[in-house]
């Protein structure tokens, strides 16, 4: 007869319980720390949101009105460019510079919170993770969740130190919504999961289909017992009230346009409209069958309708749905991140497959091991955990999301499998299974070595060769030359602008960000334009230099549409004479020059 597992009646965060993970997270993140700590010294973010993040945060400090995250170095001549990100990222590191300043100085107050607060949310990540096994099984399990999400890649490259922009805490909503489906009282889960999923569009409109996944989940929940449909009221509830709430703190009522990259006054209509359909549909005393599912499909139907009727571009474009097509054909398109699993390098692919496989598996087997009270509730975790593993094949950089809610089930089953380990004797099959064991932890370790057997230009699924990240650019390397030049704007690379940004108050023509992608346009135009054609729209523009870093990706990607435009041209040396050299330190990979009066 199978054992069955139960829930163990605890306390949310006992003191215990904290301690241990405090400890472990104090490691994990001195040795994170550690790792990074020549990132950390000389300050080089690697991603330019990241960096963009930081500009944001700055001009908040300087004055920039809370409502306005519009850039006003980022095209400029075009009025800057208004950012979709929301501020509830920007207060855990404006609120650590401000309190540090007046200690440390500026400098030093800004480089220990972008330290301190990725770890911070790390520690909300372990601790949130830990606490579903810990509260399922015991302190062990909690412990190996833990381990899982430090070597979970997709996982600990959002969480690492420098890493400020928002999906770290997308990861940290998520699994409050996860830990709601824990809570025993109905109505007090489907809050907690309201507003978990509520703080996460707030940030980042990507939340949307789990988000949608969720919900429907819990509508099953009401089909297979209707006593339970105070989670799906209680869901719908708060994330229309939470999600109203954070719209008033972050957005305010000065711009009430309807997006399709954050969340807009249609998408509040929507959620509203929801809430009040499914509160007077379970106020209805024993609905049948049908009655429920007319209900279901009103509140359904009338939120499409008004997404259809308000803002129909985002319905079938998501958030990129207002992007210029030549913006998305050749930048957006060659985000790999945003890309579909099948089109990544293997052993990437295989480190956002393997953990929720296991997950799935594992979610599988409990339910079937468990009572009938714990029985739906790893049903439903499967089916979110499912959900979460195939936005991620279409959306890679989503994976992450799946990574870590699967870290308590993998914990789950790793020490199963170290249990029957070390009940065999026969030594060769014991380290067969322990190799087995690393590599469903480390799955891109046999890609990574098949990989080094190849040829040296060969990579694993017969992905192009490894371009020059952004961060070997060391464009703050060149902040005195470029401060010493009067101010203009830059024509830049989309990867550099923001280093740009960073490193002088000089303004840049635009940046990798797709509300600008206007300007965007016109970048790539005059990229793959003629060197005549590049002047013309330049001096025009008013732009006063060119900058550009010769070996990343992005003037690759210019040279396969026209290997004689502008911006491939210079990447050869091949300099028209229009241009004057300014001299920068040679180390730091970065060109620039200034554009010639006459």
């Amino acid at each position: 007869m199978s054992t069955m597992l139960e829930e163990r009646r605890r306390a949310a965060f006992p003191l215990s319980f904290l301690a241990k993970a405090g400890l472990a997270w104090v490691f994990v993140s001195a040795f994170l720390v550690a790792t990074s700590w020549g990132s950390i010294t000389s300050m080089h973010l690697s991603d330019p949101d990241d960096v963009l993040r930081l500009i944001q945060v700055r001009d908040l400090l300087g004055g920039q009105s809370w409502f306005d995250v519009t850039q006003y170095r980022v095209d400029a001549a075009g009025g800057g460019v208004a950012m979709h990100w929301s501020r509830l990222v920007d207060i855990p590191l404006a609120f650590s510079i401000w309190v540090m300043t007046p200690i440390f100085g500026s400098a030093l107050a800004e480089a220990i919170a972008l330290v301190a607060v990725p770890l911070l949310t790390l520690g909300c990540v372990m601790l949130l993770a830990s606490r579903i096994a810990w509260k399922m099984w015991g302190d062990e399990e909690a412990i190996l969740t833990a381990l899982v999400i430090v070597i979970s890649i997709p996982v600990l490259f959002q969480l690492s130190p420098l890493r400020i922009d928002h999906h770290g805490w997308q990861l940290a909503c998520a699994l409050v919504a996860i830990n709601g489906l824990l809570v025993r009282l109905a109505r007090l889960g489907g809050w907690i999961i309201g507003a978990g999923f509520a703080t996460w569009l707030s940030i980042s409109i990507e939340g949307l289909p789990l988000a949608a996944i969720t919900f429907a989940i819990l509508a099953l929940r009401w089909l297979r017992d209707p006593a339970a449909k105070a989670w799906l009221v209680g869901a719908i509830q708060s994330l229309a009230m939470v999600s109203a709430a954070l719209f008033a703190l972050t957005r305010g009522f000065g711009d009430l346009a309807q997006y399709c990259d954050a969340i807009s006054p249609v998408h509040l209509a929507m959620f509203g409209w929801g809430a009040v359909i499914l509160t007077l549909l379970a106020r209805i005393k024993r609905p049948t069958l049908l009655t429920i599912m007319v209900g279901f499909a009103l509140a359904g139907g009338g939120a499409l309708a008004m997404m259809l009727n308000t803002a129909p571009q985002c319905a079938s474009g998501g958030g990129f749905a207002q992007v210029d097509p030549v913006v998305a054909d050749i930048w957006l398109s060659n985000v790999l991140e945003g890309r579909p699993l099948w089109e990544q390098v293997l052993a990437i692919a295989l480190q956002y497959l393997a953990a929720p496989l296991i997950g799935i598996c594992a979610a599988l087997q409990l339910a079937a091991r468990s009572h009938d009270g714990l029985r739906p509730f790893w049903r439903d975790y499967a089916l979110v955990l499912g959900g979460a593993l195939a936005i991620s094949v279409f959306v890679a950089r989503t994976g992450a999301v799946a990574c870590v809610l699967a870290s308590p089930l993998v914990a789950w089953q790793l020490r199963r499998w170290l249990k029957a380990i070390r009940l065999m004797e026969n030594p060769l099959p014991r380290m067969a299974a322990m190799v087995g064991v690393a590599c469903a932890l480390l799955p891109a370790l046999p890609a990574l070595l098949l990989t080094s057997a190849m040829p040296v230009r060969a990579s694993v699924g017969g992905a192009a060769d490894v371009p020059i990240r952004v961060a070997d650019c060391r464009v703050q390397d060149a902040s005195d030359t470029l401060s010493e030049l009067p101010k203009g704007e830059i024509y830049a690379l989309l990867d550099i602008a923001p280093e740009l940004l960073i490193a002088s108050d000089h303004s840049v023509f635009a940046t990798g960000h797709h509300r600008g992608h206007q300007a965007m346009k016109v970048l790539i135009e005059t990229a793959i334009g003629t060197p005549d054609e590049a002047r013309e729209t330049l001096v025009a523009r008013g732009t006063r230099y060119v900058a550009m870093c010769p070996t990343l990706h992005e003037s690759r990607t210019y040279a396969k549409i026209n290997p004689q435009g502008f911006v491939p041209q210079l990447a050869q040396d091949k300099v028209p004479d229009w241009l004057e050299p300014v001299a920068v330190p040679d180390s730091n990979g970065l060109k620039l020059w200034k554009i010639k009066s006459e």
